[in-house]
């Protein structure tokens, strides 16, 4: 996929991805069922929270070190302001995530 690299590890009751995303990659708005951890192992990712337009939306900027929660069926977009590696951690696992449905469009 352009912009990034991927690798996972698929357990029964959590996935665990490891991604690099070079500046400049964004993700469109998508939600899921799993809930989702990030944490920034180094660089800056800004997210999108909620759907674009409505008034929860909010934007916020993760940097190294730092983590965010995203519940289950939350609406949230991400890009990358500087080459970024981040751990996502999905409970339940699934099949994909939002970076799957980014690389079909």
């Amino acid at each position: 996929m352009a912009l990034l690299t991927r690798r996972r590890m698929i357990g029964e009751k959590v996935m665990v991805s490891h991604i690099t995303l070079e500046r400049g990659f964004k993700l469109q708005t998508h939600q899921h069922d799993n809930e989702q951890i990030s944490c920034i192992v180094s660089g800056k990712l800004k997210f999108g929270l909620g759907e674009p337009g409505s008034p929860e939306y909010r934007e916020e900027t993760v940097c190294t070190g730092g983590v965010l929660l995203l519940p289950s069926n939350c609406p949230h977009s991400a890009e990358a302001i500087e080459t970024t590696v981040v751990l996502d951690i999905f409970a339940p696992p699934s099949a994909g995530t939002g970076i799957d449905a980014h690389a079909k469009t």
